[in-house]
Parts: C-alpha cells; structure tokens; sequence
C-alpha cells in the first residue's frame, strides 16, 4: 500500500510540475527568485536552494558513466515561478560541463528538454531512459487527458 501511495504522491508531483511547464515559453527559464543550485553528491541531487531553504530537488545515480535523472520535486508553495525549470537548465548546463550524458527517468526532465532541445544532445542514445522523448504535444493548449483530468482536480 505504501508503494501505491508513493507512486501516486509522485505521479501528481510530475503532472503538477509539467503543468507548471507548460505555463511559460520554452525560452523562460529563470525563476523569480535567485536561486543557488547545489549538487548534493553523497545524497545524488542537486537543490535549488533560496537562501538556506531547501525548495527544490532533482535525484540521479551515476550509472556507467552516465548521470541517470530520476525525478524532480519542488515545494508546492514554489511552484509556477519556473523553480523547476532554472534547476533542471542548470543541472543540465553543469552536466554539459562535465562531458557526460544523460538517461532519463524524470518525465519532468524529459518535457523539460522536449521544449528546450538545445539539450537533447545530451541525452545518451543507447540508454536514453523512460522519460527522455515524451509524446509530442498535439497543440498549444491541449494536454494528455490525464494531466488535463489533474489540472481540473487541482482548481
């Protein structure tokens, strides 16, 4: 049962965040605060952090030489101000840095770089992870029928 729970407790957590995606252009990427994002190593996440507050967190493993994106979390009272989308450009960024690749798990990452595709090199192409090409979206406005059916839950 917990299982179930925290799976259901995730899956809103993503459909919220991409909803929260959707909201802004591909090319606003900075959130309405500074924010410092800090890569957490011995924990395997970066935190956007707004001075010494916690708001926002992506977790990864270090597989084969890559950096698998497991999921992305913010703190509901901070979400829409694109908190999600400055951690995961700047985690992407520092990740470009390094000369590693990507496997995606977070759908939240993967709508991420399906509006931003000056990431999708990034992506590792024989491990590219669950999360990494999303379903195109049909058009402006529309949504999957669940993430539609979740927005109307949350107003």
């Amino acid at each position: 049962m917990t299982i179930d729970l925290e799976a259901a407790t995730r899956e809103e957590n993503n459909a919220a965040l991409i909803a929260a995606l959707n909201e802004t252009s591909p090319s606003e990427v900075e959130s309405s605060w500074v924010l410092d994002v800090i890569n957490d190593a011995e924990h395997g996440r970066w935190i956007a952090a707004l001075g010494a507050e916690a708001i926002a967190e992506l977790q990864y493993r270090f597989v084969g030489g890559r950096v698998v994106l497991l999921t992305t979390w913010v703190d509901p009272a901070y979400r829409h101000n694109r908190v999600a989308t400055e951690l995961i450009a700047r985690v992407l960024d520092e990740v470009r840095e390094s000369g590693k690749k990507i496997t995606v798990i977070c759908p939240v990452v993967g709508r991420f770089i399906a509006r931003n595709p000056k990431y999708l090199d990034l992506i590792d192409k024989v491990h590219p992870g669950a999360g990494a090409y999303p379903k195109q979206e049909t058009t402006a406005g529309d949504h999957d029928e669940e993430l539609t059916a979740f927005e109307n839950d949350v107003r």
